[in-house]
């Protein structure tokens, strides 16, 4: 596997963790837990900021195609992981809340 590949696989795991954990914590009323989502989400993000500098310039937008591939992949990831939590009994989990939230890490994070 390349190195671009290797950055881009951990990119992509820290974004989907931010957006699994910014959508848990929308969806659990309990304070304390709700902080450690808030906590989670805002470590993973900052991550993802350090692989994306190292993918390629951060003031240079990534290809279409490229693009594309990656925020079908976060989604998945994203899906899955909420699936598996709301098959594990968590409640008010959001799913339409997926796309938006990616939407909104990518353009922090200068993918888009």
């Amino acid at each position: 596997m390349s190195r671009k590949n290797k950055l881009m696989n951990l990119f992509i795991g820290n974004v989907s963790n931010a957006a699994t954990h910014i959508i848990l914590e929308q969806a659990i009323e309990d304070e304390n837990i709700r902080k450690h989502y808030d906590k989670e989400s805002l470590t993973s993000l900052n991550i993802a900021k350090r692989y994306r500098e190292k993918i390629n310039p951060k003031n240079k937008a990534i290809p279409d195609k490229d693009l594309l591939d990656v925020k079908n992949r976060i989604k998945r990831k994203v899906g899955a992981e909420l699936n598996l939590r709301i098959s594990k009994g968590y409640k008010n989990i959001n799913l339409e809340l997926v796309e938006p939230i990616i939407n909104h890490l990518l353009k922090e994070v200068n993918m888009k």
